[in-house]
């Protein structure tokens, strides 16, 4: 099998600070770092280190060569990424505080003008079976969802950045839904439906320090998954790091469970490195840390 993931790419520009600023507040950095980074670019990267097929879907600027040349080191298909003329590549200005917490400011630049054409030609090339993976960072989600479904791939929907509407425009499309804790009070109090009332088949919560629960509506189970207790170091791309894991997991033919623990523990490394996708943990970085 593969995945196709239809994808953000931004340039990360990474401030580290002493506390996040307030208000009005002007703060020197201590130290200034730029990647690769993208909730899609870093979904991507997670699932090819998870040692799954990949091809990312998206667009750069011409400033933003050198993330697609990044992409395809770090092992991904980068065959339907398209360049546009006249257009920046989308990029996050990051502050890091001591305690591993952040602030960010995306200016979405070229992952806005993904076109239908673009998504169609893409997924052309996809196989039954096969796994789309998005999140509502790009354009093009509804169409992609749809024709994907088509297709007969599933459908995996990281609801972040979290719009209620994004959201319940892909709902009847959606195989997987993953959110976190927060994400999925609000999608609740949105819609004035429970999870299990959504017509999704398989639910993930990400709920931080406490792990994650899966919640098979089909079966009418939830399950916990603990996590992994680390010191972070900075949890910029952690969510991230954890779908893309999950994903290259369940594509890879491995249970749920299983998969949500190979997740849990690349999150896990994840918090523990500064960075983004230039830092997201492989196979064996997971074998290595000898979490058990």
């Amino acid at each position: 099998m593969a995945v196709w993931n239809l994808g953000s790419i931004n340039i990360d520009n990474a401030y580290r600070v002493p506390h996040l600023p307030a208000a009005g507040e002007t703060l020197s950095a201590t130290s200034y770092q730029q990647g690769l980074g993208g909730k899609g670019a870093n979904m991507s990267v997670a699932i090819a280190r998870g040692a799954a097929r990949v091809t990312h879907i998206g667009a750069v600027g011409k400033d933003g060569g050198w993330t697609v040349n990044r992409l395809l080191e770090y092992g991904v298909d980068t065959s339907q990424i398209t360049t546009l003329a006249g257009e920046a590549t989308g990029h996050a200005n990051i502050s890091i505080a001591d305690d591993g917490e952040n602030q960010i400011v995306i200016y979405p630049g070229a992952n806005r003008m993904v076109s239908d054409d673009m998504i169609g030609a893409a997924l052309s090339a996809a196989s039954p079976g096969d796994t789309l993976v998005m999140q509502n960072e790009t354009s093009g989600q509804n169409y992609a969802a749809r024709i994907a479904r088509e297709l007969g791939l599933k459908v995996v929907y990281a609801a972040a950045p979290f719009d209620a509407g994004a959201v319940e425009a892909v709902l009847s499309f959606i195989d997987l839904l993953v959110l976190n804790e927060v994400e999925a009070a609000q999608l609740k109090t949105a819609l004035d439906r429970d999870l299990t009332d959504l017509g999704i088949a398989n639910i993930v919560v990400t709920l931080g320090g406490d792990g994650s629960r899966w919640i098979d509506v089909s079966a009418g189970t939830e399950t916990h998954v603990a996590a992994v207790p680390v010191v972070p170091v900075d949890t910029t791309g952690a969510g991230d790091t954890f779908t893309g894991f999950l994903v290259a997991g369940l594509d890879r033919g491995l249970p749920m469970v299983q998969s949500l623990r190979l997740a849990t523990q690349a999150g896990a490394l994840m918090v523990m490195r500064l960075g983004t996708a230039d830092v997201i943990p492989d196979l064996k970085d997971i074998e290595d840390a000898r979490f058990g």
